[in-house]
């Protein structure tokens, strides 16, 4: 009986542990930043709560032969960190702190990411 209880407890315990939803993990808050559209006019995009530690892609910049975004201005609760290349990736990076961080018209960007 006593093999039987302790059989059932960690098969509850388990169950439990898949029955609870995991938290997904996003910096709260908007990142905005600027880009030129097709006729060459400034727009305004943002990404409104990111994911954290996850890569994520301008969405107007994806084509290369768009040019990079620009002028990011950080209002999320967590650190961002702006890549001039795609996918996060090179030497070219700058971090923007939490609540306000922000960078110049020279401060091009293509990929975030947010720790």
């Amino acid at each position: 009986m006593r093999k039987l209880n302790a059989f059932l407890a960690v098969v509850s315990a388990v169950a439990l542990c898949f029955a609870i939803p995991a938290t997904a993990s996003a910096a709260e808050g908007e990142f905005s930043y600027r880009y030129y559209d097709a006729e060459g006019e400034i727009q305004v995009g943002s990404l409104v709560d990111p994911p954290s530690r996850e890569c994520i892609e301008i969405p107007e910049t994806a084509d290369w032969d768009v040019s990079a975004a620009f002028r990011p201005r950080n209002n999320t609760d967590s650190r961002a960190v702006v890549f001039k290349n795609a996918e996060c990736e090179g030497d070219d990076y700058f971090s923007l702190r939490p609540h306000g961080g922000h960078g110049s018209d020279r401060l091009l960007l293509r990929s975030v990411i947010f720790s």
